[in-house]
């Protein structure tokens, strides 16, 4: 194969612009990894099962390692390196985490995050059945996913707080 199609394109990363010019294969898990430096996002299975590499589009969580850097063109990419409101606080999802111990190795926590992101935004009043669904397609191996339920819990009254 000659060289690769390229294309340039410019994203918005966390509210900062990253200006590329990219391989149009290239997956957005990959830009933000390699590109814009972000390690944050995690690469699991790479076929869109295990929710690791979530990340917020337009506000809506999709898998990264199925959407490609140039689709992303033009738009809004949150991941978890822009979660918090600052240096010195957490978001009140990476708070209840902390707090109900809703992470171990913390591989899946980006996507986890980035799931219950646009699923509390959307559903500020969950039932833990309903988060059961909504975690669905994202796979832990380590927590068992009680103390990530409590966690979103938690999280839910806080967002709610805040919003009041």
């Amino acid at each position: 194969m000659q060289g690769s199609e390229r294309r340039a394109i410019s994203v918005s990363v966390n509210g900062s612009r990253h200006d590329r010019e990219v391989e149009v294969r290239l997956t957005l898990a990959d830009f933000l990894r390699h590109a814009v430096e972000l390690t944050g996002t995690h690469v699991g299975c790479e076929h869109g099962v295990c929710g690791a590499c979530t990340v917020l589009v337009d506000g809506l969580a999709v898998r990264s390692c199925l959407m490609l850097a140039v689709q992303a063109d033009g738009r809004e990419v949150a991941t978890i390196e822009g979660l918090a409101p600052g240096e010195d606080a957490l978001h009140p999802l990476q708070q209840a985490f902390k707090d109900h111990h809703g992470l171990q190795c913390g591989f899946c926590t980006p996507g986890i995050l980035a799931t219950l992101v646009e699923y509390l935004a959307e559903n500020p009043e969950p039932s833990e059945a309903e988060l059961k669904v909504a975690l669905s397609g994202n796979i832990c191996r380590c927590t068992g996913y009680r103390d990530i339920i409590a966690a979103a819990l938690d999280a839910a009254a806080r967002l709610r707080e805040a919003r009041a």
